[in-house]
């Protein structure tokens, strides 16, 4: 049993489970009724997405020191009390069943999943 860190809208893999949409935004253009058939999510969770503050910071980033201020700044949001016990609850389910996360970005480096990645690392998570 594991965690996929996924890039929303890609095919899906074998025994992937539930896919949770850690964007601020559902997809463009698409009905609510088909994101799911068209591999974004099952389930949107925006809980996990930077607030839309930061997401600006983050998408105009072009150094790498401004990718580790963006950075600290997403791990400051996520160890406020909700967002630290959903890492804790998903570290745990990792262990028990699988599904995935995932954000649109192409480039993972540059994105907040690889922050979400590295945390549920740290919290314990099984992650593929």
């Amino acid at each position: 049993m594991s965690i996929r860190i996924v890039q929303l809208g890609t095919a899906r893999a074998t025994d992937e489970g539930l896919r949770i949409g850690t964007v601020r935004r559902p997809p463009r253009g698409v009905p609510k009724a088909e994101f799911a058939s068209h591999n974004y999510y099952d389930v949107w969770f925006p809980n996990l997405s930077p607030s839309a503050d930061l997401m600006a910071k983050g998408k105009a980033v072009s150094t790498p020191a401004e990718w580790d201020s963006f950075t600290r700044s997403f791990k400051a949001e996520l160890n406020e009390a909700d967002a630290s016990k959903v890492l804790d609850l998903l570290a745990a389910m990792s262990k028990t069943t699988n599904f995935s996360v995932g954000c649109y970005c192409e480039d993972e480096s540059r994105c907040h999943r690889s922050i979400l990645r590295q945390l549920l690392t740290e919290r314990g998570a099984e992650v593929s």
